[in-house]
């Protein structure tokens, strides 16, 4: 009794010191789950009352543990992968002991406590599904692979909508070795490709295909193709591709699972094989979204793990104040980091990771009309937030619709730097229209520095 009620009040100290450090931005509630290094709770944001999960996670086991590494790839990852099939992280905030992830609250629940129940009817799992290959082929498209795909990692929203979580195991493109391949041993023993068992090096997408392909078996049949009392017959039926599919799948659902769980990885499915193939096209429509600045990821990577943080210095969002009198200036450094050498000429040009940037002594506002001027020629929808102008394009595609970030930065009181990036959407559609559209319409501005520069008299 004495012993339960220590742990008792040990876990009301505990709670109630979550709330200390969160008081005043998010009340936190009820305990919503834990592993090992981490418990989620529920909590309100107090100023939006929106909720949201917070993970709590100890710094100290992470550390020990030597998950440093992992934990900062995770906050990078879930900073590109900003989907409506994938939980959202919102914030993250540090102290000297934990680390906080506020993330989208997904009120559902797993897709796995729908599957325990039985067979989903066709429509309902072909929904699911074709959501579930929307966020992977997002993820894909920027560089990002799961590689622990299953029921259990995939929640519902209230609307019951998918929303793909977990990503402590996902890997990124800069990680892949020269021979191009990943060679760690992850993921989950039913749903694991049998190129990972082979130990030899896999790809990242046809891993997460296969994956897929398990968990639409088990949507349709309500069980596992490969399941096995014992794990080591288990891994040979994978390893062989040796499975059988129930009598009430349709030729075209056997078709489309096979060349999913196609043993070999060569003649696997790809993903724009499997958007064009008739049984998951039924009803698809592509996903078509736009996520707000106030909605991005605050977060500094770079001190999550110094003891002398805490939580205010880790959140960008609450320091920047809501309406900016001038764009940011930009002092020698800035400058230097944009161009090869001092020649100011050399900022209009494209870098390798897609930014362009030019100086002008046109206003602000010319500036953003001018970029208006090109959004209407080509029917971009604009979005205007401080000395910040997004171009949002409206065609669909498998990595989303285009979408242009352009920034307005202060050189000197008489001269501007105009930063533009691709946010989403293809690299050649970007660059095809940074060529054709973008470059000419903003030449003008550029040659204005020539104009206003000059001795005056």
């Amino acid at each position: 009794m004495a012993a339960t009620a220590a742990r008792e009040s040990n876990s009301a100290v505990k709670q109630k010191e979550i709330k200390g450090l969160l008081l005043g931005r998010y009340d936190v509630g009820k305990l919503l789950g834990h592993g090992t290094f981490a418990k989620v709770y529920l909590a309100r944001n107090i100023k939006t009352n929106e909720n949201v999960a917070i993970k709590v996670i100890d710094k100290e086991k992470i550390l020990k543990v030597g998950l440093t590494a992992n934990v900062k790839r995770e906050i990078s990852i879930l900073r590109r992968v900003r989907h409506p099939n994938i939980v959202q992280l919102f914030e993250v905030m540090a102290t000297k002991t934990k680390i906080y992830f506020v993330m989208e609250y997904v009120k559902g629940g797993e897709l796995f406590s729908k599957v325990a129940k039985g067979r989903l009817k066709e429509d309902v799992g072909r929904k699911y599904f074709q959501q579930l290959i929307s966020a992977v082929a997002f993820c894909h498209a920027r560089g990002v692979y799961h590689r622990d795909l299953k029921p259990e990692n995939v929640l519902l929203d209230e609307e019951g909508n998918l929303k793909v979580s977990d990503f402590g195991l996902s890997a990124i493109s800069e990680q892949i070795n020269q021979d191009g391949l990943f060679h760690t041993f992850c993921g989950t023993p039913a749903y694991v490709a049998p190129e990972v068992l082979a130990r030899k090096g896999y790809n990242g997408e046809k891993v997460d295909i296969w994956s897929c392909g398990v968990v639409l078996f088990v949507l349709m049949s309500g069980y596992l193709p490969f399941h096995d009392k014992n794990v080591m017959a288990m891994y040979k039926r994978i390893y062989k591709g040796d499975f059988s599919c129930p009598r009430w799948f349709s030729p075209e659902l056997i078709r489309l699972v096979s060349r999913m769980l196609d043993a070999n990885p060569e003649t696997r499915i790809t993903i724009p094989e499997i958007m064009k193939n008739r049984w998951f096209k039924r009803g698809f429509k592509h996903v078509k979204f736009y996520i707000e600045d106030n909605k991005l990821c605050s977060v500094n990577d770079e001190n999550l793990f110094d003891d002398c943080l805490s939580e205010q210095s880790q959140s960008e969002s609450d320091s920047e104040p809501e309406i900016k009198r001038k764009p940011a200036s930009l002092n020698a450094f800035d400058i230097i980091s944009f161009s090869s050498g001092f020649d100011l000429s050399g900022l209009f040009e494209e870098g390798a990771n897609g930014r362009a940037r030019f100086v002008t002594a046109a206003t602000v506002s010319t500036v953003v009309s001018k970029l208006e001027e090109i959004a209407k020629v080509v029917s971009f929808t604009v979005r205007k937030k401080d000395f910040r102008v997004s171009l949002e394009g409206s065609r669909d595609g498998v990595k989303g619709p285009l979408t242009i970030a352009a920034e307005i930065f202060e050189l000197t009181p008489a001269l501007r730097v105009v930063e533009v990036m691709r946010k989403g959407g293809d690299r050649l559609e970007y660059e095809e229209f940074c060529n054709k559209e973008l470059r000419p319409g903003l030449l003008s501005l550029t040659m204005e520095i020539a104009v206003d520069s000059s001795p005056q008299g």
